[in-house]
């Protein structure tokens, strides 16, 4: 994926070094709109996750993506498990989820993932993990890092998208 069709993000693996930046920068908008939303938790829609079940969701994507680095930083090329996105919807209750509590969690599961990717040398970003979703595909950390600011802007745009109905 070089762009993304739906909501214009182009994946630059030379902006990689400032990705914490822009995920931390990113995050304090998603947890301020959050938190500000009428009603968080709930769907527009039957098909669309609710407001703070994104929420959930880049909080998790957060975590699983600061995993996933510093298991490249100590392992070659290790192929990484899906995330189980859907499953982990239901599984851990995303719905039921005190929308505060979870803008905290994005707060410091962004920071813990920045401070991660502030650490990574010059050969760092060329290590690679083996993505199995959707398909087997090799990717670079810098890849991993852009791929976590599509994320966090992405969902905080179908958010945004959703408090405005």
């Amino acid at each position: 994926m070089e762009s993304c069709g739906e909501c214009g993000f182009e994946y630059r693996p030379a902006a990689a070094p400032a990705a914490a930046a822009a995920i931390t920068s990113g995050i304090a908008d998603f947890a301020a709109t959050l938190t500000g939303a009428r009603d968080p938790r709930r769907r527009r829609t039957a098909q669309q996750w609710s407001p703070l079940e994104y929420g959930c969701h880049v909080r998790d994507v957060l975590l699983v993506q600061r995993e996933r680095i510093l298991l490249a930083r100590r392992t070659t090329r290790p192929a990484v498990l899906t995330m189980g996105r859907d499953e982990r919807a239901d599984h851990d209750g995303y719905a039921d989820q005190d929308p505060a509590a979870v803008a905290r969690e994005l707060t410091m599961s962004a920071r813990l993932l920045a401070n991660v990717l502030d650490r990574l040398t010059a050969e760092d970003w060329s290590r690679t993990v083996v993505y199995n979703y959707p398909e087997q595909t090799e990717r670079d950390l810098r890849w991993v890092a852009v791929h976590t600011v599509h994320e966090v802007r992405h969902h905080l745009l179908d958010i945004r998208r959703q408090l405005m109905d």
